[in-house]
């Protein structure tokens, strides 16, 4: 197995060419700590972990398996993600670090007992500094596997251990999120005939459906898997959609449950929702369409605000988990929402912003905290 820390080595081979990201500029713009490269030449591995900011704690963040068209292209999703699961964890009152690993295969194709347990090797040489789980393309059971090799995962089934699925627990917290926004638009947080739709009905978006209909949403929703499409129009009535054009589908509220970027240059105009609240993380492709949301007149939820609920179980395991307590955690997502709409509002900032703040001032008043002397290292 070879580890390679971004530290020492910069450059990534793709085709005999040097990848076109400047690795050391993107991490200052972005305030990355560490980026580290693996290839394991027995099981095949090939795996990027970021480490993006660990003021509050060590790195926290799943490990996402996708057969990324280019190297760069794993790269940027795993700066990005890192990057986001540090404000997830902030804003949610967790005294964890934001972190990410990527492995670039293809799930349906390339999983084996060798490529996980290299996995975990991986993970191990970081000493508990980055802790990671399912994520897109993986899942808990995956991860028994790297369990025979390192003790800093999360996620795991409940057999060995773990909390189990993370997916009802995130969707819980989705589903607060469209209540606080309902409430702050239409002065209640009802469902009942409110038009939901769902972009992406993976292991989030089919317990939103799921809870949406529960509590008589009309759910229109769509998937780049048809078979699954069919499978889920089946069990629970929905109505199926193009997944190309399930963002311009007038509703209430449009909940991105897939991949990230949705909201950009080519999609922005077109929405024709009153609210925007889903599982996805990175929703926006910049910071500056949630100024666009907002001048649409479109309630934006912060993704790592909404999606929090599957952090906030993981970070439970860790020390020891208690439904109860993660599930009181969950409903504050309710809460810390509707302080960010009005905070919006009254400052006439975006949803967006707001929220950033927040997590800024979170770190800072940390890292003020923590001057105070207690111990000797």
């Amino acid at each position: 197995m070879i580890v390679r820390d971004i530290e020492r080595k910069t450059t990534i081979v793709k085709g005999g060419e040097a990848p076109t990201m400047e690795i050391f500029k993107e991490m200052e713009r972005r305030g990355h700590e560490q980026i580290i490269f693996n290839y394991d030449k027995a099981s095949g591995l090939k795996a990027i972990i970021a480490i993006h900011d660990t003021t509050l704690g060590p790195a926290l963040g799943g490990c996402r398996m996708w057969p990324y068209s280019t190297e760069d292209a794993a790269l940027e999703d795993v700066l990005r993600l890192s990057e986001g699961m540090t404000y997830k964890a902030a804003v949610a009152g967790l005294d964890y670090g934001g972190g990410k690993a990527v492995m670039i295969a293809d799930p349906a194709q390339a999983k084996s007992e060798a490529l996980f347990r290299a996995l975990g090797r991986f993970i191990e040489t970081l000493n508990g500094r980055f802790s990671t789980g399912e994520d897109v393309g993986t899942t808990g059971d995956d991860f028994v596997y790297s369990l025979r090799e390192t003790k800093h995962l999360v996620g795991l089934p409940k057999a060995y251990g773990g909390a189990g699925d993370t997916g009802d627990i995130t969707a819980e917290g989705v589903i607060n999120a469209i209540h606080a926004a309902l409430m702050y638009r239409f002065g209640n947080t009802s469902l009942e005939g409110r038009k939901i739709a769902i972009q992406g009905l993976g292991k989030v978006g089919y317990h939103v459906a799921k809870r949406a209909l529960q509590e008589g949403g009309v759910v229109v929703a769509a998937d780049i898997n048809p078979q699954l499409v069919g499978k889920i129009v089946s069990e629970l009535g929905i109505e199926p959609a193009d997944p190309w054009a399930i963002l311009e589908t007038p509703c209430d509220v449009l909940a991105p449950c897939a991949l990230g970027n949705v909201i950009n240059e080519e999609t922005i105009d077109k929405l024709q929702c009153q609210i925007v609240a889903g599982s996805a993380n990175n929703q926006l492709k910049d910071p500056s369409f949630g100024d666009r949301l907002q001048e649409r007149g479109i309630t934006y939820a912060p993704d790592f605000i909404a999606n929090a609920g599957g952090l906030i179980q993981v970070a439970d395991e860790i020390q020891g988990y208690r439904s109860e307590r993660v599930h009181h955690q969950v409903d504050n997502i309710y809460d810390l929402l509707l302080t960010v709409f009005h905070q919006a509002e009254a400052t006439h900032q975006s949803t967006a912003t707001v929220a950033m703040h927040m997590v800024e001032e979170r770190i800072a008043l940390y890292h003020a905290i923590h001057r105070i002397y207690t111990k000797a290292p």
